[in-house]
Order: C-alpha cells, then structure tokens, then sequence
C-alpha cells in the first residue's frame, strides 16, 4: 500500500510502502480514488491548533506517528471482512470520515462526530493520502449516483460542513440576507448549498479578489474585502442594518469579530472555521442586541445522505476543485497554507 504520511510534525509527508490491508468482521477495503485536501489536514500536519493569545491544543501528543492524513475519499470497494452483507466488489462510494466509537450516548443519537472517543478516518485513524484505507462498517458507505469521484469526494467534509452550518440557521437564512465569510473551499461549497436550498441574497467577504471573484461567478450578490475601510458599513447598507445570519468559514479573531459586528438585531453567527484566534465581546451586547452565536462542526451521517441526494440531483453546481497526483501531497499542503487554492485540492493516488 503507497501513502504519503506524516513522519515529523511540520516536516514533508515522506512517500512509504506498507502491507495492504486485510478487512476483518465488518470491515471493508476501499481502493482510493480521489481524496480532498482540507485546512485540517495542515493542522495535524503542524500538530497543534491555534486558540490564540499564544495558546493551541497540542495534537502531537495523541497522533501515532507516521500517520496519513486525508478525510475526504471517495474510492472502490475491493474487499470485504466476513460479517458484510451490503455492499458489493467494485461499488464506488464515499466514505463518511466522522466515525465514534459507536457506543456512548451523542453516537446512539447518531451524533458519532461530536463523539468524545472519535475514529475519524485520517484525524484520529489513518486516512487517504494513500491508495487504500480501511472503513470499519458499511454504514459509512456513501453513494454517489453519477457524480465523478474527484467531485464527490469534497462532500464528505467541506460540503457536509457548509451544508450542516446552513442546516442550523434555516429558514432564517433562506429568507432573510446571508453573508458567507470566507470564499475558500467552505465558503465557495456553502454558497452553491444555499443557492439550492433557496437563499437568494447573498454576500461573501473575502481579503484576495481571484476569490471574491470567484464568490461573484457562483452566484452571490455582492462579494466585499472585509479589511476594507468601508466593508462594514457596506455590508450593514446591502442588508438594511446587518445581516440576519452570518456563517464565519475562516475563524479566525478577525473574521469572528467583523461577523459579529454586522449582524442585525435578532441575527446568529455560526463560527464554523478553524484558523485560530478568540473572540471578546461585552455580555451586555447580547440581550441587548439579541443575537446568537453558535457553533458548527462537520456533521452527522443523516445529513451527508441528505446532502448527497441533493447532489446527485443536480440541484448543486459541481464543486471547484482542482486534481493533483498524491505523488504532490507536500505541494498541495503548500499552495493550501500560502492561499493559492480556488475550491478544493484532490488528490489522486
């Protein structure tokens, strides 16, 4: 089995040859076909998350290194363990990564991506910068209609996140204005969502203009540099005192403090970024003010199936993505962290 993986943290992924792995009991083998590259990847990459003022969870201290990155697979079903009974040799599925432990109680509310003892594939177990990866049951076999692998696979994390998010703030964010912080890979998936699902004034901030651009060609209304003098007082005149929802795709201090400031009375913002930094606000400003803020992190296994439906409908534009071989995993990394990437990076062993 060929993999890219993770020998030291923030050095180059180094190119290793292990032996192919054997399904046992519910297990299945999946042959890799494509494999998104996600902002996460890099943060396992450097082992730690940013919290700001200084602070980070260390992740170094519970990845087993070498590790293979990669959440994002779509591939072939090439062998079965003993107790499976759905699938079939040669089905092409996506894998839903956000795996629990299958036992506690957020997993019995089909909740396994928030649980506290996770298996997600290529975060806490080995993943899909690789040529084959082992799912533990069938139920986290995805189907993908039509859809092309290198397209399909970028739902299991980037739309499924962005799809989530919208899931939380419907119909406020269908009927009302919603700005979309970040035109990345997120942003960019949740605008074509929105689109779908019947959002029809949409705003998008982003500081690099091939990205707003980019937001303008999928179909927002107005696409703003945030650090602009005026960004604020723009977005507060488009949507006639603010918006009613914010969805922040970047999570970083400044980004969660402009989304907060523009939010109209009676607004939420969903932080939904992990790029690190914190977020101060006065106590009084909420009752005050009678916003929310929450939270959004991935998503469950019935809304990746939703999601998927909605895709294989053709009701969602196909996602923009861009195909490297994994032989380029380190490049891909690279252009990720330097803000090249438009969309999403896949990678194709």
């Amino acid at each position: 089995m060929r993999s890219m993986q993770l020998v030291n943290f923030g050095d180059p992924l180094v190119a290793t040859v292990n032996k192919h792995p054997d399904p046992t009991d519910t297990e299945i083998v999946i042959r890799i076909l494509a494999c998104g590259v996600c902002h996460s990847d890099l943060h396992l990459f450097d082992g730690f998350f940013d919290l700001g003022d200084g602070k980070s969870i260390d992740m170094s201290k519970r990845l087993k290194l070498p590790f293979t990155l990669g959440h994002e697979i779509v591939g072939e079903v090439v062998a079965l363990g003993p107790e499976v009974r759905g699938p079939e040799l040669g089905d092409i599925k996506l894998v839903y990564p956000w795996i629990g432990c299958s036992r506690c109680d957020l997993c019995r509310k089909d909740l396994e991506h928030l649980c506290v003892q996770p298996r997600f594939i290529g975060t806490w177990v080995p993943g899909g910068f690789s040529d084959h990866v082992i799912v533990p049951h069938e139920r986290y076999l995805v189907n993908i209609g039509h859809l092309e692998p290198s397209a399909a696979c970028v739902y299991a994390c980037s739309g499924l996140t962005a799809y989530s998010a919208l899931n939380k703030v419907l119909p406020q964010a269908r009927n009302e204005s919603l700005l979309i912080i970040g035109a990345g890979g997120l942003g960019l998936m949740a605008i074509g969502i929105a689109r779908a699902l019947g959002a029809n004034k949409l705003i998008a901030t982003d500081v690099d203009p091939r990205k707003r651009q980019a937001a303008l060609n999928s179909g927002v209304n107005f696409a703003i540099d945030s650090t602009a003098d005026d960004a604020l007082t723009h977005v507060r005149e488009i949507c006639d005192g603010g918006p009613q929802t914010v969805i922040d795709f970047v999570g970083s201090s400044q980004t969660t403090r402009f989304g907060f400031e523009c939010l109209g009375r009676g607004g939420s913002l969903v932080i939904v970024g992990l790029f690190g930094g914190n977020l101060t606000v006065p106590a009084p400003m909420f009752p005050l003010r009678s916003v929310n803020i929450l939270s959004s992190f991935v998503g469950n296994l019935n809304e990746m199936h939703d999601l998927m439906s909605l895709a294989i409908s053709g009701k969602l534009p196909p996602p923009t993505v861009q195909t490297r071989p994994l032989s380029e995993a380190n490049e891909a990394l690279a252009d990720l962290r330097d803000g090249k990437v438009i969309g999403r990076t896949v990678l194709e062993p």
